[in-house]
């Protein structure tokens, strides 16, 4: 019999892989492809999960701070409030005990109406309120002042002449203008 020379259909062609190798080749670079891509995909959930924690954590730590922050200056405001009655406390006793003296003199009732109102001044100072009592002559201010009437004078136009009422200021802001008499221009 001779000898066939034709190569058997399943034999590799000098070195060239088969149908079946490369078959199996890509076979193996898909599902090392899909290996990879699973791993990818495991390694982004699981940032995915822990930036979502972070998140949660961080969210959580904002209210409780916005929580607290309101809960300071809800207790800022009550004692704030709580230092200024006390500070008027001695004030109303003072008052009560001028009272209750029945044949005060003129004199006494004088004398305790003054300390009573030092007391009282004191009690406002001392809790940042402060009177705003313009000095004649001083230049109009319509930030601390309130002109109720202009009134012709030789000084500069603008000028405060008298204070009707005193105004006072609590920390730095005009809690009552000051009402005044100003000169009118010329």
């Amino acid at each position: 019999m001779p000898e066939n020379t034709q190569p058997e259909q399943n034999q590799p062609l000098s070195g060239a892989p088969s149908p079946e190798e490369l078959e199996a080749a890509q076979a193996a670079n898909e599902f090392d492809a899909l290996t990879i891509a699973q791993a990818e995909v495991a390694t982004l959930q699981a940032k995915n999960t822990e930036l979502a924690d972070s998140y949660l954590r961080a969210k959580a730590e904002t209210d409780n701070a916005r929580r607290r922050a309101h809960d300071e200056i809800a207790k800022a405001r009550k004692f704030a409030l709580e230092s200024f009655a006390e500070s008027l406390l001695p004030v109303i006793d003072s008052l009560e005990a001028g009272l209750a003296i029945k044949d005060a003199t003129p004199e006494q009732i004088r004398e305790g109406a003054d300390a009573t109102l030092k007391q009282l001044k004191t009690a406002l100072e001392r809790n940042k309120v402060v009177e705003i009592n313009p000095a004649s002559g001083s230049r109009f201010d319509p930030h601390q002042h309130q002109a109720i009437s202009m009134v012709p004078a030789e000084q500069e136009a603008n000028t405060v002449v008298s204070v009707l009422q005193k105004g006072y200021l609590i920390s730095d802001r005009v809690l009552r203008p000051a009402l005044v008499t100003v000169t009118a221009p010329k």
